[in-house]
């Protein structure tokens, strides 16, 4: 483990109606504001509307930029770049789950250097100057209010991928209300992205005594919530804000350590059969765990409300099922997500054990005989 210390500069700011309370703490960041959303959900939870009137309030202008998809292209960040750029906006506001926020730390790299092409945003030890960046989340999972990282889908490499830039949001507003208005499946799979997160933070070769008390203090609140997940109880205002408290906290704690092999090997699942990214993520967790040390995996489960490993693996699977896929190309799938991380060192050493192909296959095939 680490010995060194702490850093997330992300302003983070929760509560009742946080994006019109707070809605003066936008307008040190510019005069005209880009709006990045997905096309339905930030109109059914009201949080468009709530950024419309908090911007409205303070004299700023804004245009929307709508046409984000799950887990965002390439393609989508130049072509939402470019509308930026005709319409003259200094910074952007990312508002939904971690494919809007990821989008928008992503579309204000490329603004800030508007005369490059989408090749910019892989270009390892670039400028990675952007124009400010606010995230708004409204799921339970990816942190990305409180994280640099921001994630997209790319035809040229043909996987997810993170950029090589560091985009921590300038101020994030998290308000529970949001999540009231998601249904079962997103609030299944991105609950399940908040406990990789901070499974793969505690359980890291990067991890640090700062970063496991954020892990442990996350899996605490996430373990309160398991019998939402479940169905055994209503969402209400407490759980969702507790809720996005563990997403969120979960987020800090990767902003530290970096996600580890369940991510590293779920991107190939969600790039060519389309599973949604906490749902592949936690797919690989059953044989993660099963390879930590046993101390430290009893210790996350203990935490997170788990007996056993085999008992996460059938919660999770109740939780979050698989789409139907024809066997054969699922276990295609499973050695392309093998061969896929074997061949990225920089992943597999933020296990804190010894990583080889043979074990990344364990792990892959794991999660089918639980």
């Amino acid at each position: 483990m680490r010995k060194d210390g702490f850093y997330m500069p992300a302003r983070v700011l929760c509560g009742d109606d946080a994006v019109r309370k707070y809605a003066g703490e936008m307008k040190k960041f510019g005069s005209r504001a880009l709006i990045v959303t997905g096309k339905h959900s930030a109109d059914a939870c009201g949080v468009y509307a709530d950024i419309c009137a908090a911007l409205d309030e303070i004299g700023t202008q804004y245009c929307r930029f709508s046409d984000v998809e799950p887990n965002p292209s390439v393609q989508t960040i130049m072509k939402a770049r470019d509308y930026a750029l005709e319409q003259g906006v200094d910074f952007v506001i990312g508002a939904g789950g971690g494919s809007p926020m990821d989008a928008a730390k992503a579309i204000a790299l490329m603004i800030r250097h508007a005369d490059k092409d989408a090749d910019y945003l892989y270009t390892a030890g670039a400028d990675g100057s952007a124009v400010p960046v606010v995230c708004i989340p409204t799921t339970c999972g990816t942190g990305s209010e409180v994280t640099a990282v921001s994630v997209l889908s790319s035809d040229k490499l043909k996987t997810k991928k993170s950029i090589p830039f560091k985009l921590f949001p300038q101020l994030s507003l998290i308000d529970g209300k949001y999540l009231m208005h998601a249904g079962r499946k997103t609030l299944n799979n991105t609950g399940f992205d908040a406990l990789a997160h901070l499974y793969e933070s505690y359980i890291n070769s990067s991890a640090t005594p700062m970063s496991r008390m954020i892990a442990e203090d996350g899996m605490r609140v996430w373990k309160n919530n398991l019998p939402v997940l479940l169905g055994e109880k209503e969402l209400d205002a407490e759980s969702a804000e507790s809720l996005m408290k563990a997403a969120m906290l979960g987020g800090i704690a990767i902003a530290h350590t970096g996600t580890s092999l369940p991510h590293g090997l779920s991107y190939a699942l969600t790039y060519n059969l389309g599973v949604p990214h906490g749902q592949a993520v936690c797919f690989f967790m059953t044989g993660y765990l099963e390879a930590a040390d046993p101390e430290d995996c009893a210790r996350a489960l203990e935490l997170s409300g788990f007996e056993s490993v085999e008992q996460f693996g059938r919660i999770y699977k109740e939780c979050c099922q698989l789409p139907d896929v024809p066997g054969e190309v699922l276990r295609k799938t499973l050695d392309a997500c093998t061969a896929d991380l074997a061949a990225d060192p920089a992943k597999c050493k933020k296990a804190p054990f010894t990583v080889n192909e043979e074990l990344l296959r364990k792990i892959a095939y794991r999660s089918l005989t639980v």
